[in-house]
């Protein structure tokens, strides 16, 4: 059904598969296959999407409202939660979109800036990991360089170049995403229609190569080696910072369940365009592409939700920021009270 891959699509790397769903015949059976998945779909989204902006809204308020500046990893785990809140602001659009029979109600200029604001959360978030990682990667393994390496001047410098560089890579989503009208299924979609199939080809490899193949490479090799410098300073007893051990912990954690949410979602995608490169085609192996698609999208939208509660759970050091930014509130109101009183007191001497 057009419309169930129109849903599969809401990332621009399977958005395309709607151009080619709207000129081939529905497979037989489809949609009583999808009918389950559909009915949960908007209020899935906009659970994600309030869970979502509460979290990371509250992360970001902490980071800010501290007294302390940020540490270098703090700064990359700050952005990480702006890249996921710009994500779950986004998604009501897609859930007010689905629950409209998939027409776009809110027309061209939201369609494309909606969907770049999903495509630079699936490559910003990735490559703010990657900067996390590396940072953990100096801190433990090349601990005699990482002080002049790890100033927070240079991870702000890394933080605008993501960004830069996430909306670089969104920019096909801004020239080629359209709304149009489909009269043979009465269906005005927000879609991405590249000029032709090599140039649609070339973007897909380029979203696996650069949002998946290599951040995950240098992930997985930091991490590893983070794991061993970790192990041997506890087989030689050798005390690293206690708090550089702590962040450690938390960027593992936050590492592990981006790897498990979004990794199935990158393989499936790279087969799904693997397959459609060799031309091998075939009912049921579209029908389960595209579930495997709407599944793992799905999955992939949850880590957005879930780091702020790893952060609450596991980050020690961000349980303590924000017990410390509540002191610091009440310390506010509590001089702001007694400031009030005091002008209330001389101005009643001044009055008698």
């Amino acid at each position: 059904s057009p419309q169930h891959e129109h849903v599969t699509n809401v990332l621009d790397y399977t958005l395309n598969l709607i151009n080619q769903s709207l000129l081939r015949v529905t497979c037989p059976g489809t949609v009583s296959e999808w009918d389950w998945l559909h009915t949960m779909q908007p209020g899935y989204i906009l659970a994600i999407s309030v869970l979502g902006i509460l979290g990371n809204v509250f992360v970001l308020l902490v980071f800010c409202l501290h007294k302390k500046a940020c540490t270098v990893a703090e700064i990359y785990l700050s952005n990480l939660a702006a890249a996921d809140l710009l994500l779950v602001s986004c998604l009501p659009f897609w859930a007010v979109n689905v629950a409209n029979g998939f027409n776009w109600p809110f027309g061209p200029l939201l369609c494309r800036l909606v969907n770049v604001g999903i495509k630079m959360n699936a490559y910003c978030s990735i490559y703010f990991l990657v900067l996390v990682s590396v940072d953990r990667y100096v801190a433990l393994v090349h601990t005699m360089s990482h002080g002049r390496m790890r100033r927070p001047s240079y991870a702000k410098l890394g933080c605008l170049l993501v960004w830069g560089f996430g909306l670089l890579l969104g920019t096909p989503t801004m020239l080629f995403r359209e709304v149009k009208w489909f009269p043979d299924f009465e269906v005005t979609a927000c879609f991405l229609d590249y000029p032709s199939p090599k140039m649609e080809l070339v973007f897909n490899m380029t979203l696996i190569v650069f949002g998946f193949a290599i951040p995950v490479s240098v992930i997985s090799y930091c991490t590893c080696q983070i794991i061993q410098a970790l192990k041997n300073q506890a087989m030689e007893r050798f005390n690293t910072e206690h708090t550089e051990r702590k962040a450690t912990l938390l960027v593992l954690s936050v590492l592990l369940a981006f790897l498990l949410c979004w990794v199935p979602f990158h393989l499936v995608t790279a087969l799904d365009v693997l397959l459609r490169a060799a031309d091998i085609s075939g009912c049921n192996l579209s029908n389960i592409l595209d579930i495997c698609n709407q599944v793992f999208t799905y999955l992939a939208f949850f880590n957005s939700v879930l780091n702020p509660v790893l952060y609450v759970i596991v980050g020690k050091n961000f349980r303590k920021k924000v017990m410390e930014v509540f002191e610091q509130l009440s310390m506010r109101k509590k001089m702001a009270t007694g400031s009030q009183r005091s002008q209330l007191s001389s101005t009643l001497k001044t009055l008698a």
